[in-house]
């Protein structure tokens, strides 16, 4: 497994901070996401108002930059954004370490899979296209190439294709919650709780990603809070202080998200959009980037060492120190011209921390 896990640990990095706005699910956001140290992750974020000239791959993981298709199936896949879908899949795997009863047996195996499908491609799937639906007058000005605002997919079409993943992320989360004999349907509410956060991330009139503190939250908690719940449930117990310890350790989260806000700034002034750049200046928002990042991974390795799993405790303030590192050498230093750099040099390690914490829990039982 550890070969697997580090290289999903890269690949979640990039999932995990290219974000602008949007919903995830079950909560994730439109930041036009991709893999961090390839071509297409940096066209992701450049020259947003030029035609796409990507390929079939950049297409099919929903990036920017992506070809335009006639192929309503593409389409539909790129509403979706696949790319999008990595982050929550960690997460499962984190909670079904926490639960500590996780086992490599085929039933096990079977019951995250479909956790994972059920957060990855339905829910993640469902918010996206809501998303991309609720910016869709945004996007004919800013990006008319783009699906729904080029007429490539009709309105009923998306409409057809939000409730159709709606449906289906509610029906595999009954089946989860029977599969597990649950007496409580915990993945079901799990699941109306990702949805309606989800929901009021993107669509008025609460519209939380217009608010740098709120919507910022919303994402870290969306990709580290909702799907450890989710895979922790379906194999263990979801007690209360792993909830509170997972929301405490989501404001790390919101530094995440906060990072690739730098490079939005002057569209989003235009927009409305109260992100911590733009309310605070690069020079304030960079700082709470950073400490928002460290001060909170410091303080969950501080309760992990605190119930005496000391060799995680260490692993996680281990994990901080290269991306401290980082941000001295890139995210304080210029978060606009450096924020690529930065997400790609550091996030592997954020993410392998979380991993590290749920296996801390995991292997002590109930905090």
């Amino acid at each position: 497994m550890g070969g697997v896990t580090v290289m999903m640990a890269f690949v979640l990095s990039g999932g995990l901070v290219n974000h602008h706005v949007g919903s995830g699910g079950p909560v994730s956001c439109r930041r036009k996401v991709g893999i961090l140290r390839s071509r297409w992750v940096r066209m992701a974020v450049d020259e947003p108002n030029t035609e796409p000239d990507g390929g079939t791959v950049q297409q099919l993981l929903g990036v920017r930059g992506a070809q335009r298709t006639e192929n309503k199936w593409r389409i539909r896949l790129q509403l979706m954004k696949p790319v999008t879908w990595v982050p929550l899949v960690w997460g499962v795997m984190c909670g079904a370490a926490a639960s500590g009863n996780f086992q490599w047996n085929p039933d096990d195996v079977s019951r995250s899979l479909l956790c994972m499908f059920m957060a990855g491609p339905l829910l993640t799937g469902f918010t996206q296209t809501m998303n991309d639906w609720y910016d869709r007058e945004m996007d004919a000005i800013n990006e008319p190439y783009r699906p729904i605002p080029s007429g490539a997919i009709s309105e009923g079409e998306v409409k057809g294709q939000i409730l159709g993943l709606l449906a289906a992320s509610l029906g595999v989360s009954v089946a989860l919650d029977q599969w597990c004999q649950h007496d409580t349907p915990v993945v079901l509410m799990l699941t109306l709780f990702g949805i309606l956060v989800s929901y009021n991330y993107s669509a008025p009139p609460l519209k939380f990603k217009q608010n740098g503190w709120i919507g910022t939250y919303a994402l870290g908690a969306s990709y580290i809070s909702l799907p450890w719940w989710a895979g922790q449930a379906v194999f263990g117990q979801l007690d209360w202080k792993v909830m509170v310890f997972t929301l405490f350790y989501s404001f790390a989260g919101l530094g995440i998200a906060t990072v690739n806000d730098f490079k939005s700034i002057e569209g989003d002034a235009k927009l409305g959009l109260k992100s911590l750049p733009v309310a605070f200046g690069i020079d304030t928002a960079k700082w709470i980037a950073a400490g928002m990042i460290d001060i909170f991974q410091f303080l969950a390795a501080g309760v992990i060492l605190s119930v005496g799993e000391t060799a995680y405790g260490l692993a996680m303030l281990g994990l901080l120190m290269p991306q401290m590192y980082f941000q001295q050498k890139y995210l304080l230093n210029d978060p606009v011209k450096y924020d690529v750099k930065y997400q790609a040099s550091a996030q592997p390690f954020l993410v392998m921390g979380i991993l590290v914490a749920g296996l801390a829990i995991g292997h002590h039982g109930p905090l």
